[in-house]
């Protein structure tokens, strides 16, 4: 034992402890020095940064660990965050989707979220909406109300809107093909009410390419929609400085049956799309691309969805830089708002939903989104009951508040996993790029049918591996309850068309018809020709209290109808 230190004397051990502390120590010194020079870089220069939450760094980095992906938030490409504190600046928006019933049903919702901590609106609009049909109309009889709120005329906006300051809460709305009729609408709500346009803030969704891939709503032939998303951008850049004027949403193509790259890569080709129409329109690249935002999906496979929303970021800031010559920062930052998944909601055993819904929230947030609906627990079957929404809308407080991860950003980068994931999911879309592009590009594609048929096998697949039991959904195809006891649901009766037709009647019986005329007839003129922005020309009718559905008739004799291709 001589010349050697017994490991059990104290003195050992104080050498042991203090040596082992001592080279750990140094093996982690890399990694605070790439924090304090990111912090001075980029961390302290930002906006309204608070301090590190009780002395935590805020971001670890590769030399924290064997591997890393090499990068910073708030740094090109964005992969780890496009802000440098993320949540610890601030949480996402919280945003309900919320619409039902008559616009007085839904102003009664959305001052309910609002009380109870909703930090953003989104509204959702029901069939005949989106389809621009009159609430008087016999294609409508049954649908008023039933999956959003109905509007007619600019009198419902007005109702939904009714007391709620639209100068200081930002408002999302899921429309598409009468985008430009909604949006006008909103405008004009907000100027009657005083409110300035550069005073407003919200998202438009608008994406039309996708309703033609997934959703299957839309009036007139793509172009015709494509050249009233080049009006509300043009309109929006020089009107509304604050207005994102097109929201690309994948949510609806993975709703369709999209796996997460399929979701991806097409969404990511429409934004692509867009960005080429704008340039087409004689805006500068950095003039119109901050404005333009996303929607996706979140769903059930954690390391799945967080590397989508990863290798999206990066992307997004390449493909921006490099073939399109962006030079702004915001240009570069894909900004996205995140929806928990509907097709993993089911009716058998609903209150399952909420854990789901918890979940894929959970990923969401670690993957980085701005702003985040959480489905209610009974959307299987019906529209929302308030308590249901409060449960949805409380499980976003929970995370925010409850479970630490807002402390850290990214705090899942440099996971073997997780960067495999990231990056193997961004080399696939781009494989998905090439595809598109060889088939005559994405319009061309959409029209062949080549993204739909994709979409149609995948969801086909995964039906399959369902009813296979290779793929296990809780109390469908595995631990299922033959006698389950029914929940309350929302009930959308009679009376919210009845309350509809009244007020519509009203409108038609107080309007000044002349005045209703003059202005579609200008729209039509508007429409034949090819320069005009529409969008002054649809306020003006929106304001002489004109119908969506007399509206989106002008456009139907103008531009006609499309019908899609047979996918086989």
């Amino acid at each position: 034992m001589r010349g050697r230190k017994a490991v059990g004397t104290a003195a050992g051990k104080d050498a042991y402890w203090h040596k082992k502390a001592e080279r750990l120590s140094k093996s982690y010194a890399g990694g605070e020095a790439t924090y304090a020079k990111w912090r001075k870089q980029v961390l302290d220069p930002w906006k309204g940064e608070p301090s590190d939450r009780g002395g935590r760094r805020l971001v670890y980095g590769s030399e924290d660990a064997a591997r890393g992906s090499g990068e910073m938030p708030g740094v090109y490409p964005f992969t780890r965050g496009i802000y440098p504190n993320m949540y610890s600046g601030r949480p996402w928006t919280m945003r309900m989707f919320s619409g039902f019933g008559t616009p007085e049903d839904t102003n009664r919702r959305l001052r309910y979220l609002l009380q109870h901590g909703e930090t953003g609106l989104s509204i959702a609009y029901d069939e005949p909406t989106l389809y621009g049909i009159d609430c008087d109309s016999d294609r409508a009889h049954g649908e008023i109300g039933k999956c959003g709120v109905n509007v007619t005329t600019l009198k419902d906006m007005e109702v939904i809107f009714n007391g709620i300051p639209l100068d200081k809460v930002s408002t999302s709305m899921t429309i598409n093909a009468p985008a430009i009729i909604v949006f006008s609408m909103y405008v004009s709500v907000a100027a009657k009410n005083g409110v300035k346009p550069h005073q407003l803030s919200g998202t438009l969704q608008a994406d039309i390419l996708k309703e033609y891939i997934a959703q299957k709503e839309w009036f007139y032939p793509p172009e015709a929609h494509l050249r009233m998303i080049r009006d509300i951008m043009l309109y929006s850049v020089k009107n509304i400085p604050k207005w994102n004027y097109i929201s690309v949403s994948g949510y609806h193509i993975r709703e369709a049956g999209a796996t997460a790259l399929q979701e991806l890569a097409f969404t990511l080709a429409d934004g692509f799309y867009y960005v080429e129409q704008g340039i087409k329109a004689g805006l500068k690249v950095d003039d119109f691309a901050p404005r333009i935002s996303f929607f996706f999906d979140s769903g059930m496979n954690m390391f799945e969805e967080i590397a989508k929303f990863r290798a999206a970021r990066r992307i997004w800031a390449t493909v921006m830089r490099e073939r399109y010559g962006a030079m702004n920062p915001r240009s570069l930052k894909l900004r996205f708002h995140s929806q928990t998944s509907g097709y993993t909601l089911t009716w058998q055993q609903p209150l399952n939903n909420i854990s789901r819904t918890a979940l894929e929230a959970l990923y969401a947030v670690l993957g980085g989104t701005q702003s985040l609906h959480t489905n209610s627990y009974d959307e299987a079957l019906a529209l929302p009951t308030d308590e249901a929404a409060k449960v949805a809308l409380r499980t976003q407080q929970v995370i925010a508040e409850e479970t630490g991860v807002v402390d850290v950003v990214d705090p899942l980068g440099g996971s073997h996993y997780l960067e495999e994931l990231t990056d193997h999911m961004e080399l696939q879309a781009y494989e998905y790029f090439d595809r598109i592009e060889r088939e005559g590009g994405l319009l061309e594609a959409i029209k062949k049918g080549y993204l739909q048929r994709e979409i149609a096998d995948s969801a086909y697949a995964r039906q399959r591996r369902l009813e296979e039991n290779a793929e296990v959904m809780v109390g469908v195809n595995k631990y299922r309850e033959e006698d389950e006891r029914p929940i309350n649901t929302l009930k959308i009766g009679v009376d919210a068309e009845r309350i509809q037709l009244r007020r519509l009647g009203q409108v038609k019986r107080a309007r000044n018809m002349g005045r209703v005329g003059r202005s579609l007839e200008r729209l039509r003129k508007a429409m034949q020709s090819e320069t005009e922005n529409l969008v002054p020309h649809v306020m003006e009718a929106v304001q002489a209290y004109a119908t969506i559905g007399e509206i989106v008739k002008v456009g139907r004799d103008v531009y006609g109808e499309w019908e899609e291709p047979k996918i086989i």
